[in-house]
């Protein structure tokens, strides 16, 4: 088994598993440019991509055929519906893994993730782009001095942003849902970066819309490629509520296009001694918001400074910490249980969405029904 570089200050032997757009584009130029690995293979069914694997690294077809041995960390970057899969059988082999964002997609497969990393004594490490955020860690600590929290207030709105993914992102099936699996994965973890990590939801309702999954003029051009049309069986927004065992209430709102002219993330804190707004724009579209900080008190508002960083630093932050993580033996079974936090909540705001609500002639009856049973029992 394969836990850390073989020579001590060497490099961290990797396999980027899966050439998508994640894989293609965020992490194999972060970890072809990072001294801290090297990239000794790269794993994709598709045999067109080998051209944009580095000369030097294996190719091959299937993770079931990486050697433990001569692997450090296997970065998965597959489709949602392949991820845990694929790290699961990784783990059990004794190979280390980075996943990325959605982990797994239920609560059973976080708990396989966190079975296969028991068993194979490989640990594994899960993305979190949003808790790397360097305005989005400031905000947290600004928050630590609002007093006791009241409410949160999260969203990530674009103006036009579905991504295609080669069909497979709009695709319930292999997706796992749209907007909120997507974007709201990382509101969900920046919500944990400003609440704390052992934030449990009591209450939890939500809503989702598809008004613009099916626009092609909708589709996220930086991401290349051409959706179909037509095609798309996935929720473009999502909008939630939910409430703290501490009662502290969260509204989140995810969406990937809406009819505003600029993609803008906005995280509000308030506080009993004031509030704290981040302005900016998440993730990689061109069509963005800077970033800026307020604070909010007795009804003044100042700026609070915020050190600017370029686009996509957040992921290289990662790669940054991973060494040091893959040594940690408190990182085992860190990431499952995180997963296992957020996809519960993800399955919650699903299962309220698509829950039978009563109409307006069936609540009315419902409630003639019970005003006449009153009437009956107070004539007895």
């Amino acid at each position: 088994m394969s836990v850390a570089p073989e020579e001590p200050g060497a490099p961290v032997r990797v396999a980027v598993v899966g050439l998508g757009w994640a894989g293609r584009t965020i992490w194999l130029p972060r970890l072809a440019g990072h001294p801290a690995y090297r990239v000794t293979a790269v794993v994709e069914p598709d045999p067109a991509a080998k051209d944009s694997a580095p000369e030097d690294a294996e190719f091959l077809g299937d993770a079931d055929l990486l050697e433990p041995r001569a692997v450090d960390l296997a970065v998965v970057a597959v489709p949602n519906h392949l991820h845990a899969p694929v790290a699961e059988r990784l783990l059990a082999r004794g190979v280390p893994v980075f996943l990325e964002k959605p982990v797994c997609l239920s609560v059973e497969e976080a708990d396989r993730l966190a079975d296969a990393e028991r068993a194979g004594g490989a640990v594994l490490l899960a993305g979190s782009a949003a808790a790397h955020r360097e305005d989005v860690r400031t905000l947290a600590e600004a928050a630590a001095a609002l007093g006791p929290l009241r409410h949160v207030e999260l969203s990530w709105v674009r103006a036009g942003g579905v991504p295609d993914g080669g069909g497979w992102f709009t695709d319930r099936r292999r997706a796992g849902g749209g907007a909120l699996v997507d974007l709201g994965w990382h509101l969900l973890d920046a919500a944990t970066t400003v609440l704390g990590g052992d934030t449990v939801f009591r209450d939890v309702l939500g809503s989702v819309s598809a008004d613009f999954v099916n626009d092609r003029a909708r589709t996220a051009g930086w991401r290349g490629g051409e959706r179909p049309a037509g095609r798309g069986d996935v929720e473009d927004t999502v909008r939630g509520f939910l409430v703290t065992d501490a009662g502290v209430s969260v509204a989140l709102r995810a969406s990937w296009a809406s009819h505003e002219a600029v993609d803008t993330t906005r995280i509000t804190v308030e506080g009993a001694a004031g509030s704290a707004t981040l302005t900016c724009t998440f993730g990689f579209s061109p069509n963005r918001r800077p970033a800026r900080l307020t604070r909010t008190r007795d009804g003044v508002t100042t700026d609070v400074p915020l050190r600017g960083e370029p686009v996509g630093a957040e992921y290289a932050r990662q790669l940054d910490l991973l060494p040091a993580q893959l040594l940690d033996p408190s990182a085992r079974g860190a990431a499952a249980a995180r997963a296992r936090h957020t996809v519960s909540v993800v399955e919650r705001l699903y299962a309220s969405a698509r829950a039978p609500r009563r109409d307006a002639t069936e609540a009315d009856a419902t409630e003639a029904d019970a005003t006449e049973a009153d009437g009956a029992a107070s004539a007895a």
